[in-house]
């Protein structure tokens, strides 16, 4: 079986606890994680070693905190953003393996008519088109982390264009596979948007709700929400439950029709302190 789980971001106990209760078995199962592994919480040193020691038992993308990980380890990105905690794993024995271990994780996943993302996808992509844009990011990434880390961060552009070149383009991919709630039809992305949908200017809607997205064939796995909570409609599931502010971390069975599973969490932020 697969289980999808949502955002962990260093909420180590928990999703051990909840592996245990959905009673996953690495003979037979599968995580299909939604990226956002470390910060925030207080265990993203233990969440990153103990999902690096699943091997193939654990699918996952990455995620905008495991890309400011990186950032802050080899991007040359000196200053850690307010709430990071992120010190323990930079300081880690260990580091340079799990930091490699992270890099070659993909930003999109497609198996059984599931795609795997961390945020979202603009209306113009497909779900073939998403995985071709991921897979150049990816290589950029892979070839040079500390060139590509470096020029990663920034709002712009902010309209999807088959005509982007070169980081511009490399950076608008990466913001709407890890950063987007909300869009317009025209593939404009607003990325300071963090609440609930209804804080939305006018034009901008959840990504999965505009008619006609061109990835509609496919089931869409995603997290990064947390206002958002546990969505299933639309042909998406939605996974960020807001653990690390103190909802739950959930998990769904993608191979059988049940219910999702929550576990709730005592929460390590809160949304003043983000």
């Amino acid at each position: 079986m697969r289980y999808a789980i949502g955002d962990i971001q260093g909420c180590a106990e928990e999703l051990r606890a909840l592996v245990g209760r959905i009673g996953f078995s690495p003979d037979r199962d599968q995580l299909w994680l939604v990226g956002d592994l470390v910060n925030r919480g207080p265990r993203s040193l233990e969440a990153l070693r103990y999902v690096r020691s699943l091997g193939d038992n654990a699918v996952v993308v990455l995620g905008n905190h495991d890309l400011h990980l990186l950032a802050l380890a080899l991007g040359g990105r000196e200053a850690a953003k307010r709430g990071d905690t992120l010190d323990e794993v930079l300081a880690a024995p260990d580091r340079d393996e799990l930091l490699e271990w992270l890099i070659h994780r993909p930003l999109a996943h497609f198996d059984r008519g599931d795609l795997l993302v961390h945020a979202g996808l603009v209306p113009q992509w497909s779900v073939a088109r998403a995985l071709a844009l991921a897979r150049e990011v990816e290589s950029a990434l892979r070839r040079d982390a500390r060139a590509f880390l470096r020029q990663m961060y920034g709002d712009q552009p902010d309209r999807w264009s088959e005509d982007l070149t070169g980081m511009e383009r490399l950076r608008f991919v990466v913001n709407v596979l890890t950063r987007l709630r909300v869009c317009a039809a025209d593939g404009r992305v607003d990325l300071k948007m963090k609440g609930p949908p209804g804080k939305a200017r006018p034009d901008f809607r959840p990504w999965f709700e505009l008619p006609g997205r061109a990835s509609r064939d496919a089931r869409i796995i995603f997290g990064h929400w947390s206002a958002l909570g546990y969505v299933s409609a639309h042909g998406v599931i939605g996974l960020d439950t807001g653990c690390v502010w103190g909802g739950a971390l959930t998990a769904l069975c993608l191979d059988a029709a049940e219910p999702p599973v929550s576990l709730p969490c005592a929460g390590y932020k809160t949304p003043d302190a983000a």
